[in-house]
């Protein structure tokens, strides 16, 4: 059992998705996330198991990987794809309440921006650690997050920029969340963000990395 979801950790570390993808070149022709998901539940492992020390496992690996410069963006992004597809095993247990879900996530990049790839790998490695996550794309104006925020008050937001000039509505957008909705948790990233202007805008926490935001995320 340990052993099957050992290999299930290491799928997510090295990014291998399932058996048809040629990547990583050593495990080509191997069976990947997907596969070794759905044996691992048919072989009546748990699903709280599975996740926990097969998906999460393999995540934070990467992830700490990210933090130290020993992966870069593209290595993120196919872990992320690897347990996203993992995940199509295991969201049954979750609407069938056999795992329970941490909170609920609600992430997108910021009205007049439509870079997404920072934003999916955060929002997949989130879903993957546990929380029901709502991704609602890109060039999302504040009364899509206010809208989502009022079908899921208990929700913590993720804001994503990619460019100087686009990260200026984020302050818009934390003020308008904070004005409805005072305790709301918010959550900022993307190349030209700091801490400083995370202070600056009024948000709670600032990332560089999924790491961070997912080590905020389970403090909460």
């Amino acid at each position: 059992m340990n052993n099957l979801l050992e290999k299930i950790a290491q799928c997510i570390e090295f990014g291998k998705i399932n058996r048809i993808t040629p990547y990583p070149p050593e495990m080509n022709g191997q069976d990947g996330a997907d596969e070794l998901t759905k044996l691992a539940l048919e072989n009546n492992i748990s699903p709280e198991e599975v996740l926990n020390k097969g998906l999460i496992e393999g995540m934070n690996r990467i992830g700490k990987k990210f933090v130290e410069n020993k992966v870069y963006v593209p290595q993120m992004l196919l872990s992320a794809r690897a347990m996203n597809m993992a995940m199509q095993h295991i969201k049954p247990f979750f609407q069938s309440g056999e795992i329970r879900q941490k909170g609920t996530f609600i992430i997108g990049t910021v009205a007049g921006d439509l870079h997404e790839i920072g934003k999916n790998i955060i929002a997949m490695a989130v879903e993957g650690n546990g929380w029901k996550t709502i991704d609602l794309g890109v060039d999302v104006k504040p009364a899509d997050f206010l809208n989502t925020l009022k079908e899921n008050p208990a929700a913590v937001v993720g804001l994503s920029a990619l460019l100087t000039t686009t990260m200026v509505n984020m302050k818009t957008i934390v003020s308008e969340i904070k004005a409805d909705f005072p305790e709301t948790k918010i959550i900022i990233g993307g190349a030209p963000i700091n801490d400083d202007f995370r202070r600056e805008i009024g948000a709670d926490f600032y990332s560089p990395n999924p790491q961070g935001a997912l080590e905020y995320l389970n403090e909460l």
